[in-house]
């Protein structure tokens, strides 16, 4: 909204200092996580206060954790802050005329309502299973028939390449979204355009890209007719399994709160090279016009993770809850298929990976040893796997810190494989 003010001011009644600055998305994406941040800090004090007067506390059930009974009556629900210091900042500094935008504002909040009304059955309705698994499943399955649907519909959301790349991709002019665009480089005139593309980074593979269509067993023409079969599953899973996975990560304090910073950030690089069409074709990724947009939207995301780390830290004041997990899961898988880098999210998002196999195997193993030896075996002492090293007697804020760590390594190797070939 401010960058909308601010132009008009400057249209009616003139330049002032430091007015040019909103032209730059880095400086609106530093004012978006000072913002979240404060909004954060300042309110979730509150907020806390709010919650312990009403009495939401967590209800703990006794699994011989080391430090679990002091949790009790912890107010819950604190995903509430993280979503506030999202949605402030990212409609106060973005420009909401952007696809990219628009579609990771309506994410955040259609997660945030599916974990608001899991939450609130719980701690209201006294309800400990929360919203029935049917009902959270369809809402996640919603949300990426939504993300890919708007992928494959708008004409907003392109791919920028050159007409030679495009031709030997199968692309054809029916695929053009809008004019040529005709650029000066050393080596003559570069000849360029916006495609309606499925087309996909994939990591440690010459050219550096996948395009879903050709997975279709039918002529090239054809089968962008029928791209919808196998994109909008692969859409709908990526956000449901990363929902998932991040709500199952959120068993120790402030555990799932710093990997999302850390995958935030990360996600922040790729949407300011994507978006910039010179680092783009440096490090041979795909140009997403607009995209760059999304750094903001990454600020104020990194913002809200860095400031509910403020209460939920050892020892925790305050849980994020269902209304935090799988709103910072659903957000980032649908940024990740956005960005088109969702083929590096079991890299990026390795410790939401782990986290989720763990349990897999633990639930499978169980039932495989019961069913041929009549008593169920464990893999491990407890999963999710954090609970197997607290099972140990390791402190859970060294887990965390060991955790945060492995999270930042897997990022920076994430990073690296921009240019691995």
């Amino acid at each position: 909204m401010l960058i909308y003010l601010f132009e008009w001011l400057n249209r009616n009644i003139g330049h002032f200092p430091g007015d040019r600055l909103f032209q730059y998305l880095t400086f609106r994406a530093g004012l978006a996580v000072i913002f979240s941040l404060l909004i954060s800090l300042v309110f979730g004090g509150t907020i806390i206060k709010y919650l312990r007067k009403l009495q939401i506390g967590e209800s703990i059930r006794d699994l011989g954790l080391q430090g679990q009974i002091q949790k009790q009556g912890t107010p819950t629900m604190g995903g509430i802050i993280i979503i506030l210091a999202i949605l402030i900042p990212t409609l106060l500094v973005s420009r909401l005329d952007n696809i990219y935008i628009v579609m990771m504002i309506l994410a955040t909040s259609w997660m945030g309502v599916i974990g608001f009304i899991d939450d609130y059955i719980k701690v209201f309705k006294k309800d400990k299973q929360g919203l029935k698994g049917k009902f959270k499943i369809a809402g996640q399955i919603g949300l990426g028939l939504i993300i890919a649907l708007m992928m494959l519909g708008s004409d907003e959301i392109v791919v920028r390449m050159d007409t030679e790349e495009a031709i030997a991709l199968g692309l054809t002019d029916n695929d053009r979204v809008g004019e040529m665009i005709y650029t000066q480089t050393n080596q003559g005139v570069s000849e360029k355009a916006d495609y309606k593309t499925t087309l996909t980074n994939i990591p440690f593979m010459k050219g550096n890209q996948l395009n879903y269509a050709a997975l279709i067993p039918i002529k090239v023409q054809a089968n962008k007719y029928w791209i919808w079969l196998i994109f909008i599953p692969i859409v709908i899973f990526i956000v449901t399994g990363v929902s998932n996975a991040a709500n199952l990560t959120d068993g120790l304090d402030g555990l799932a709160t710093g990997i999302s910073g850390i995958i935030a950030l990360t996600l922040g690089i790729f949407a300011y090279v994507s978006g910039n069409a010179i680092a783009a074709n440096y490090l041979n990724i795909l140009h997403l016009p607009g995209s760059g947009e999304l750094l903001i939207f990454t600020g104020a995301l990194l913002g809200a993770c860095l400031g509910f780390l403020w209460y939920n830290s050892f020892p925790a004041q305050i849980f994020m809850g269902d209304t935090g997990s799988l709103t910072l899961g659903g957000i980032i898988g649908a940024l990740a298929i956005i960005l088109r880098k969702e083929l590096i999210l079991p890299v990026l998002c390795g410790v939401f990976v782990v986290e989720s196999l763990s349990v897999i195997f633990q639930v499978a193993y169980f039932k495989y040893t019961k069913r041929k030896y009549g008593e169920g075996k464990r893999i491990f002492l407890m999963s999710p796997i954090h609970h197997h090293f607290q099972k140990k007697g390791i402190h859970e804020v060294k887990i965390v810190t060991r955790f945060w760590l492995v999270g930042v390594l897997l990022a920076v190797f994430t990073l690296i494989t921009l240019k691995i070939r």
